[in-house]
Order: C-alpha cells, then sequence, then structure tokens
C-alpha cells in the first residue's frame, strides 16, 4: 500500500494548483491569482497595468494623519453601546484584501455576554474610484468559513468618511443593518465574500492588524481562502439581553451556570472527538463536520494573551479522500494522527462501503503552523477489506514510534480486531495483532486500547465474556500475542459496557462500566443507569477487580454515566459524568446535578445537564479538558451541538 498524500488546500487552493504561477507574501506562500487574474490584495492590483490605469495616478495622495487620528480616537474609550466587537479604526494606507472574485476573507470576533443579538457591521473597504457602496455576501460562522452557519445573507451596505490613499483607492467606511443570529458568549468567524459593485471591479477589506481595536480578544484571528492574513478593520453592531433563566422541571438541559475554574473555549455544532494536548499546551481535535467541503475539519486551539482562539488546519476532501474523522492523538515529532471515513470502497456487506483510513497531518515547511493552506494530510494506510481493521481508530504509540489502534467491527472473525502500523521505508505498514474469535468468550466491539507500562496492550470489549463485556490484556509471544481476559463483567454489581482505560502511575488500570438494569442488584434498579468505576491492580498472582465508585447511592449523581477519566500529573484521577438524556428529577434529584466533572471521592467540580461531559483529558499543569454533548452556544436553554472546555482546579 503506497500512502497517499492529499492537498490540505481548501477551496481556493484547489483552484491555485491548476493557475500558472504563484505570489510570495511576505512570511507565507499566496497561490496563483484567481479568476480574471485578480490578485488577492489592492496593492498588488495597484501595480499591475490593467488595474493601476484606473486607479486616476494624479489623485494619489496619503490618507491625511489627521483623518486617520480622528478615526482612531473614536475607539480609544469602552466599547460604544451598539458595539459587540471592535477590531480597530481603518487603517487605509497599509494593504487591504479582496472579497469578490472567489475570494473569502474571515475575521474572528468575541462575543463576552450570552444572548446578544447581532444587528449590523462595518468595515473599511478600498474601491476603485467612482464605485459605490457594494452589497456583500456576510455570514457568521463557528470556524473560518465554516463549521456552523449561524447567518448567511447578501447585504447592501451604506458610504460614508471616503477618502483617496496613495495607491489612487477610495477608502470609505461601509456600514450595513441586519437582523442578525442572536449567539451566546464565545468566539465565532464573520467572513465576506461575494461583494458586487455596478462596474463589477474587485472590493477590498482594510488590513489594520488589529491596532487599536477595543473588543475583548482582539486582535482578531484573520484568513482568506489563500492562508493567514493580517487582522482587518471591522466592528459588529448588536445589543445584548439580560435576562433570568429560571430551571424548571421541564428544562432537563439547563446549561452549566457560571463556575470557578471553568470556561467555555469554543462552542460548536457537532461532531467532536475531544482534544490532545501537545508539548506547548495548544489543543487539537477533530469536528466530524465543517470546513470547506462540509466533510470535516482539524482544528488546534492555542491561547494568547489570556484568550483561546481556534484555528482550522485542514479542511478534509471527502468521499475516498477521507471525511468525519473521529479524533486526533500527537505523535512523535507533534505530528497529529487520526482516523477518517473513505479510503477503498471494498467494505461491508455488499462490498460498497468504505474501508477508513488513518491520517497524519504535519505543518508545510514554509507556511505558519495557522496558516489554511500550511498543513500537510497523507493518507498514511487505507484498510482494505472486512477482514482487515476495517473502520479502525488509533490510540497511542510505543517508544520506537509504532503506532497502535482497534477495529469494533472488523478482523478475521468479523468481532474486531487490534493493528499496528510500523513506518517502514518512508512509509507505512500494517500488521493485525489480534483478532477476536467469533464466539464472543474472548469479547467483541473492542472500544478502548492502552500501552501498560509494562509493554503489554490492555483494552475493553463492550460485549462478550459473560455478554457484558470484558477487560483484556495482549501479550506478546513470539511472533504473535496471546489475549488474557482481566475480569469479564457480570452485569450485577461490576455493570456492563467496559471503556475508557487509564493506567496510574504506579501501575493500577482505572475504567468505567455503566449497569444497565437487568439483574435487581443494588446498581440496578427498575432498568435505570448508573456509571461505575473499577480499578485493576497487578499482583503476582495476577489482576484485582474492584469498584471503587459507584455513583447510584447519590441522588444528585443519579442516572449520570461516566465518560471520561483522566489523571492529573499528581496522580489524582478525575472523572467526567453526563446523564442518559433522561428524566433527572425523580426522587428528588436535580437537573443541575445531571451532570458533573468531579475528582474520584470528592464532591462535584463543576455541574451541568444531562448528557453534558465527555471525554477528559489534562496537562502537565492540573488542567482538565474535554468536550460537552450540548450547550453549544445555538440558543438557550436548549443548546445543542457542543463546547471545548477547561476546568482549573488550582
Amino acid at each position: 500500500m503506497h500512502p497517499q498524500e492529499q492537498s490540505p488546500t481548501p477551496l481556493f487552493c484547489v483552484i491555485c494548483v491548476t493557475a500558472i504561477a504563484a505570489l510570495m507574501i511576505v512570511a507565507f506562500a499566496i497561490p496563483a491569482f484567481a479568476q480574471n487574474s485578480v490578485p488577492p490584495t489592492a496593492v498588488q492590483a495597484a501595480k499591475m497595468p490593467q488595474f493601476a490605469s484606473r486607479l486616476h495616478p494624479g489623485r494619489r495622495v496619503m490618507l491625511p494623519k489627521s483623518q486617520v487620528l480622528a478615526r482612531s480616537a473614536k475607539r480609544r474609550g469602552p466599547l460604544d453601546s451598539n458595539d459587540i466587537y471592535d477590531n480597530g479604526p481603518i487603517n487605509g494606507n497599509t494593504n487591504a484584501w479582496t472579497i469578490n472574485f472567489g475570494f473569502i476573507t474571515s475575521d474572528s470576533f468575541t462575543i463576552t455576554n450570552d444572548q446578544s443579538t447581532i444587528t449590523g457591521m462595518s468595515f473599511g473597504a478600498w474601491l476603485t474610484p467612482g464605485d459605490t457602496a457594494p452589497s456583500v455576501e456576510v455570514s457568521i460562522t463557528s470556524l473560518e468559513n465554516g463549521g456552523t452557519s449561524y447567518f448567511d445573507q447578501t447585504v447592501n451596505f451604506a458610504e460614508s468618511n471616503c477618502a483617496v490613499n496613495q495607491y489612487g483607492y477610495n477608502i470609505c467606511t461601509e456600514t450595513a443593518s441586519f437582523n442578525g443570529p442572536t449567539l451566546n458568549a464565545g468566539t465565532y468567524w464573520v467572513n465576506l465574500q461575494n461583494a458586487n459593485v455596478p462596474s463589477g471591479d474587485p472590493v477590498y477589506w482594510d488590513e489594520n492588524s488589529g491596532v487599536g481595536c477595543q473588543g475583548q480578544g482582539c486582535p482578531s484571528q484573520a484568513s482568506q481562502n489563500v492562508g493567514s492574513i493580517p487582522s482587518e478593520s471591522f466592528t459588529v453592531l448588536g445589543e445584548t439581553t439580560t435576562t433570568t433563566t429560571t430551571t424548571t422541571s421541564s428544562d432537563n438541559y439547563a446549561c452549566p451556570p457560571p463556575q470557578k475554574g471553568f470556561h467555555d473555549l469554543h462552542d460548536f455544532g457537532y461532531g467532536s472527538s475531544g482534544v490532545a494536548i501537545n508539548g506547548a499546551g495548544s489543543l487539537f481535535g477533530s469536528f466530524a463536520t465543517g470546513g470547506s467541503n462540509g466533510a470535516g475539519v482539524l482544528y488546534d486551539l492555542t491561547q494568547r494573551a489570556g484568550r483561546w482562539f481556534l484555528s482550522s488546519l485542514y479542511s478534509f476532501l471527502g468521499g475516498s479522500e477521507g471525511n468525519s474523522p473521529n479524533g486526533v492523538i500527537v505523535g512523535p515529532g507533534g505530528a497529529l494522527y487520526g482516523a477518517a471515513q473513505g479510503g477503498v470502497q471494498t467494505c461491508g456487506k455488499d462490498g460498497t462501503s468504505y474501508c477508513g483510513l488513518i491520517y497524519e497531518a504535519r505543518p508545510g515547511p514554509t507556511a505558519g503552523a495557522n496558516a489554511l493552506c500550511g498543513w500537510n494530510v497523507t493518507n498514511i494506510y487505507q484498510f482494505t477489506s472486512n477482514t482487515d481493521a476495517w473502520n479502525g481508530t488509533v490510540s497511542t504509540f510505543d517508544s520506537a514510534g509504532n503506532l497502535y489502534g482497534f477495529s469494533p467491527i472488523g478482523g478475521a472473525g468479523g468481532e474486531g480486531a487490534v493493528f499496528e502500523l510500523l513506518p517502514s521505508g518512508g512509509g507505512w505498514t500494517e500488521k493485525i495483532l489480534y483478532s477476536f474469535p467469533q464466539d464472543n468468550s474472548a469479547g467483541t466491539v473492542p472500544n478502548s486500547l492502552l500501552l501498560g507500562q509494562d509493554g503489554n496492550l490492555y483494552g475493553t470489549a463492550e460485549y462478550g465474556g459473560n455478554g457484558y463485556g470484558v477487560v483484556f490484556q495482549l501479550v506478546q509471544s513470539g511472533s504473535g500475542w496471546t489475549e488474557n481476559i482481566l475480569h469479564a463483567f457480570t452485569d450485577t454489581t461490576d455493570g456492563t459496557q467496559p471503556a475508557g482505560l487509564v493506567q496510574s502511575p504506579s501501575g493500577e488500570i482505572y475504567g468505567f462500566s455503566i449497569c444497565d438494569g437487568y439483574a435487581g442488584s443494588y446498581c440496578t434498579i427498575y432498568w435505570d443507569y448508573y456509571g461505575l468505576v473499577f480499578s485493576l491492580q497487578p499482583s503476582d498472582s495476577g489482576w484485582t477487580f474492584n469498584v471503587i465508585y459507584n455513583n447510584s447511592g447519590d441522588c444528585n449523581e443519579w442516572r449520570n454515566l461516566i465518560n471520561g477519566l483522566a489523571f492529573d500529573a499528581a496522580g489524582n484521577l478525575y472523572l467526567a459524568e453526563g446523564g442518559d438524556d433522561a428524566q433527572c428529577d425523580w426522587r428528588g434529584c436535580y437537573f443541575n446535578h445531571c451532570g458533573l466533572i468531579k475528582g474520584l471521592g470528592s464532591p462535584p467540580l463543576v455541574s451541568g445537564n444531562a448528557n453534558i461531559f465527555w471525554n477528559l483529558t489534562s496537562d502537565p499543569k492540573g488542567n482538565l479538558y474535554g468536550t460537552t454533548g450540548s450547550c453549544g452556544g445555538l440558543g438557550t436553554p436548549f443548546r445543542f451541538g457542543g463546547m471545548i472546555w477547561q476546568y482549573s482546579p488550582h
């Protein structure tokens, strides 16, 4: 299997592959011009004869300094009452970026209050003399021109405060009012494209690098569909409605109120699979949908000046080239690895399903880490058939750089498999380490995998054993691997469907399971669901299994399923709990206790709603990170979607 390298570029970068030449801009690459040979920036256009001749050379004078100062003075104090975000005054002299002829320019903006309604915006435009105020397609999204779309309309702008700059362009303030979305606190993106003036000329968005900005989190991040660019001059207009929300018995989705140490880092639509952390403290993950092709996005979330900013690293191309990514891990050298649908189409009952693939993502050699065109994604392995580890996912690396993963449905018996990818000759070679047998005694549908401190592999299978799942160990024996069952679940006091293995610094293995109610034991009442945490203690005679936490006895945590475990650097174990979307107030329980972040054996650190807290990881400083199954900023109280969150215990 030869690795297949995918082009990481979104829409315009795909177009630029077929163009004749490329233009280098300062610190990153700008691909060839779009249709009609319109360049990405106004300054480039001013140097081209077909554009320069229309800019009236005799009128080229520097924008008066007094006018620049007057404009800047407007933003030296707090935001105006109708300003939700301000990215600074118009510069007018440096450069501007095309927002028509196929170019899309995006800037981030931060909202500080829930229930903020967008009522319009203003921005600085560079126009060819004689052109009037443009109509522009304005969209507001959760990612750079992607992710969840909250607003997308063509808007007519009104023009004011025009002056001519040294390049001969009219520099104007463009303002429009529109009925925008109501958003909650968080970071969003405003995207301008398809600008139109009667002459058909290019329209440019003024670059100001955020100097003089007053909005929280400014200056913004910015990108064009050629890559990352300096931020632009704009203001988002709106109003904030202050309301008091009373939780009632019909509100099963009350989102976490402000709580000490808990931070909503970014809201998303659907389909995030948790985050991975690199040595510099940046978070990485994937969204199953969104991006330039609607097929999913790789992202990073980086903290700068106390604020978190999300950048799209790569938009999946869809189809056989990869779509619907399901999470990432950080590998050697800071590369990202993950699984996606796609690849060859020979799997499934009728042989028409995609078998899935494993990809590697690395920053490009010349572009910055946040440039849309700057990350190279390579399909390092495509699963080949139903007996391969098809639809597999990756879990961990060993010290030699070998990559391990599992498949819930592949393998020789179709009951799941554990596989290894070994770097070899500039590519990767796959090896099936173990296929679960069809008799189910050894487990079926593996759902987690851990490389133990002893070099053995440990994992959980959702079913099999006694019918309720197993914890297994794989030990290398000669040229193969042998499975040992460490515990087979019984659906009584130990629960069912184990998952989420982690290992403590001292070698104990921990995981979680649920009770499904059929056995009628103390943790299974009336077919209800409870979360359990179990441990496996190593000893000379084997492994000892114990249930160390059971939330069925706590009314405030009744019906909470455990969705994640993580150790911090000090060896403390934390839990992420959520509900099962059922009634959480039976027996007098409270709605805001139906989702929790807590330390083992301690009171809740953060309280949320049913089905909220998912995934869990920690950084060396003891901060916890994860995602939620709801509360994604799409309206209150029923905020579906999700959020990426941080909790700082200290």
